[in-house]
C-alpha cells in the first residue's frame, strides 16, 4: 500500500473539510464551487464578489504552493514525466463533459462540493439524494464508457 499517496489524501480532505467550515462559520456561506462561480458570473447580491474571488484563488492556487514547495501535483497521467497529461476523450468531450457537468448543477441545484461536502455534514435530505445521484451518474458513466463503448480510460 502507498502511505504516502493515502496520507495525501486524508490532508486534502481535512484541508477541504477546514475550509468549507471556515466559510460557514466566518461568513455564513455554502463551500459550493457552483454557487460561488455562479454568484460571480450573476452578481447576485450586489458587491459579494471578494470573498468568491479570494476562494477561488485558493483553491487555484493552492497545487500551485504544493509544486513551489517541491510536493508535485504526481503522476496522475501513467506516463513517466508527466503531471496530467492530454485529455483522455480529447478536448471536444471535455467541453461537452464541462457543459453537461454545468447543467446538471444547474438541474441539481449544486455540486459535488456544496450537497457532498457540505450538505452531507448538515444531514441535509436534499443533499444525501443529490450526492446518491451524483454516485449513481458516475458509475454508469464509467460502465458505459469503459464497458460497453471499449473506452481503456
Amino acid at each position: 500500500m502507498d502511505w504516502t499517496a493515502s496520507l495525501q489524501g486524508l490532508v486534502g480532505g481535512v484541508l477541504i473539510g477546514l475550509s468549507a467550515v471556515w466559510l460557514m462559520g466566518s461568513l455564513g456561506r455554502i463551500a459550493g464551487i457552483s454557487g460561488i462561480v455562479g454568484g460571480l458570473i450573476t452578481q447576485r447580491p450586489k458587491g459579494d464578489s471578494a470573498w468568491r474571488l479570494a476562494f477561488l484563488a485558493g483553491l487555484v492556487s493552492g497545487p500551485l504552493v504544493v509544486m513551489a514547495v517541491g510536493g508535485g501535483l504526481g503522476n496522475v497521467a501513467n506516463v513517466p514525466g508527466a503531471v496530467i497529461g492530454e485529455p483522455a476523450g480529447g478536448v471536444p468531450l471535455m467541453l461537452l463533459a464541462g457543459l453537461l457537468v454545468g447543467l446538471g448543477t444547474g438541474l441539481g441545484s449544486g455540486c459535488t462540493s456544496g450537497h457532498g461536502v457540505c450538505g452531507l455534514a448538515r444531514l441535509a435530505p436534499r443533499s444525501m439524494a443529490a450526492t446518491a445521484m451524483f454516485l449513481v451518474a458516475a458509475i454508469v458513466t464509467v460502465y458505459v464508457v469503459r464497458h460497453l463503448l471499449g473506452g481503456g480510460v
